[in-house]
C-alpha cells in the first residue's frame, strides 16, 4: 500500500472516530440512530439558516472534536455554535469554549448527556447548552449565571425555544421533532 493511500486512511479514521475523552477516561460511544440524525439534521437547518441570515458565526456538527483539556476532557456535541469573534478557537479541531453546545440525547446517553458532560460543560463555562430529549419531544436550553446552568428557555410537544447566544434565535420544536 502507498504512503499517500495509508495517509488518507488514516485521515478518514481519525475524522470518523467517535472516541471521546471524558474526565480522562476514553468513552466509545455508538453510531446514532436514525431519528437522532433527522433530528440532528432539523435543528442543524434551523441554526444554519438563521446564522447564514445574520452573519454572527458558524454552526458545526459532529463528529468534531471540542477539545477543553488535552487528554482530559474532549467532546463531540451534536452541534456546536462559534461566534464570529470567537473563531480563532477553530482549528484542527474546536479547541477552547464554544458559544453554544447541543447534545441531542439518545437511549443509553441519557445520564451522559443531562449529567456528566452538563458537568463538563458547566465547568469550562460553555455560555449555553441544549439539552434536546426526542422521547419527550422537549428541548430545554441553559445558560451560564454565576458558574451555574439555569433553564433559559424549555418547550415540550409544542411551543418555542429560544436562544440568548444566538440572539433573535426562535426554535419552533414542531420543526426539530416532525
Amino acid at each position: 500500500m502507498s504512503v499517500h493511500i495509508l495517509k488518507i486512511m488514516q485521515t478518514l479514521e481519525r475524522d470518523f472516530d467517535l472516541t471521546e475523552i471524558i474526565e480522562g477516561e476514553e468513552i466509545m460511544g455508538p453510531s446514532p440512530f436514525g431519528r437522532h440524525q433527522m433530528i440532528i439534521s432539523n435543528l442543524n437547518y434551523i441554526i444554519q439558516h438563521y446564522v447564514k441570515a445574520k452573519p454572527i458565526g458558524h454552526v458545526y456538527f459532529a463528529p468534531l472534536d471540542v477539545i477543553f483539556e488535552e487528554e482530559i476532557n474532549r467532546l463531540q456535541p451534536d452541534i456546536l455554535f462559534i461566534r464570529k469573534e470567537n473563531m480563532s478557537i477553530f482549528q484542527d479541531w474546536v479547541r477552547g469554549v464554544p458559544d453554544m453546545i447541543c447534545e441531542v440525547v439518545s437511549p443509553g446517553t441519557y445520564v451522559r448527556d443531562t449529567a456528566v458532560k452538563r458537568a463538563i460543560y458547566e465547568k469550562y463555562r460553555v455560555p449555553e447548552y441544549w439539552i434536546v430529549i426526542p422521547e419527550l419531544s422537549a428541548i430545554e436550553i441553559l445558560i451560564i449565571e454565576n458558574n451555574k446552568y439555569k433553564t433559559h428557555s424549555f418547550a415540550e410537544i409544542e411551543g418555542v425555544v429560544t436562544s440568548k447566544v444566538i440572539d433573535g434565535l426562535e426554535v419552533n420544536i414542531k420543526e426539530v421533532f416532525e
